[in-house]
Order: C-alpha cells, then sequence, then structure tokens
C-alpha cells in the first residue's frame, strides 16, 4: 500500500532505539530560551510522530482496560454535554423561549444537569486521563529529546516537500506555520 496519496504521507514508525532507548538522548529543555525549546518540540512531534501516535493508542487502551466502564460513562458524559452546549447554542431562541415559558423546568433541569456531572465527574476524569496522558507524554519526550542528524534531515525534507503528514496538519491546524518551522 502505497504511504502518499493527494499529498499526504504517514511517517515510518522510529525504532525504540532511537525513540528511548540506546542511541536517544536527553536533556532538561532551557526554559530561559522559549524559541529554542518550541523548535525542539515542533521538529520532535513531526520526526516521531507514529512513535506518539501508537504511544497515544497504547495509554489510552490501557487506561480503557483498567476502567472500562467509567472510561465508557466519562466518554459518553463528554459527548452528551458537547451535543447539548451544540443544541444550546445552535438553537438558542427555542431554548430562551423555554427558559421564559417554563423557568421552574429550567431550574430543575438545570439542577439535575449539575447533579449528574458531579456524580460523573469520577468517570470524566478517568476519560480526561486516558486522552491527556498521552498527550502530554508525547510533550515530555519532545520537550527532553535531543535532535538527531536524521531529525533535522527529515525536517528540512517536511518543509521543502508538498506532502503533509498527520502531525503537520494538527500543527497547521493549532497555529504553529511552515515559517516558525525553519
Amino acid at each position: 500500500m502505497d504511504r502518499k496519496k493527494a499529498g499526504f504521507e504517514i511517517c515510518p514508525l522510529r525504532s525504540l532505539d532511537d525513540f528511548l532507548l540506546e542511541s536517544a538522548r536527553f536533556q532538561i529543555p532551557n526554559v530561559k530560551d522559549p524559541d529554542k525549546w518550541a523548535n525542539r518540540v515542533i521538529h520532535n512531534l513531526l520526526y516521531y510522530q507514529t512513535n506518539y501516535f501508537l504511544l497515544g493508542v497504547i495509554i489510552f487502551l490501557t487506561v480503557g482496560v483498567l476502567h472500562p466502564v467509567q472510561m465508557f460513562v466519562g466518554m459518553m458524559a463528554i459527548t452528551l454535554a458537547l451535543v447539548l452546549v451544540y443544541y444550546a447554542f445552535s438553537a438558542s431562541e427555542s431554548v430562551a423561549r423555554m427558559k421564559t415559558q417554563y423557568p421552574v423546568i429550567s431550574i430543575i433541569l438545570l439542577l439535575i444537569g449539575g447533579y449528574l456531572i458531579l456524580y460523573m465527574m469520577g468517570s470524566v476524569i478517568v476519560f480526561l486521563l486516558g486522552v491527556l496522558l498521552p498527550v502530554m507524554a508525547a510533550f515530555i519526550h519532545a520537550s527532553m529529546r535531543l535532535r538527531s542528524i536524521k531529525n533535522k534531515i527529515f525536517n528540512k525534507k517536511e518543509l521543502i516537500s508538498e506532502t503533509r503528514t498527520p502531525m503537520g496538519l494538527i500543527l497547521c491546524t493549532l497555529g504553529i506555520e511552515r515559517e516558525f518551522l525553519s
């Protein structure tokens, strides 16, 4: 199967030796130079992106296996909350009309919703842990991993080529432009 399609490329999985073990060099970043630190993080995110995605899936599944019910309930609670917020903003006229016509029911629904959020807080925290722990692990690794020659060559190739990678698309969506990456 071809990895390149319509300007989109999936990066290869880097070896465990390069990612974590013997050839990997780590150093605490200089927080007094945020530009250099950001440069290191961005380039490492691009170079090790497939490893980070795999690590994220492993951590998410591990949390899900350890706490399957809480993970599912937390996911459903967050999904329901997002759907309700979307509905409240998209149908604001009908929501405002309901609040003025039935103020007691509106307050009761608000109290029930608040109670359910508090009741499911443990499950929501487990789900957020499953989502945010991989992000934190990738950021810590990208912050501390010193760049290798292969990393620098790959990043220059990424800048020159027209193909995009999943992490490149995510970084562009977050507002990190290609000019910053040079």
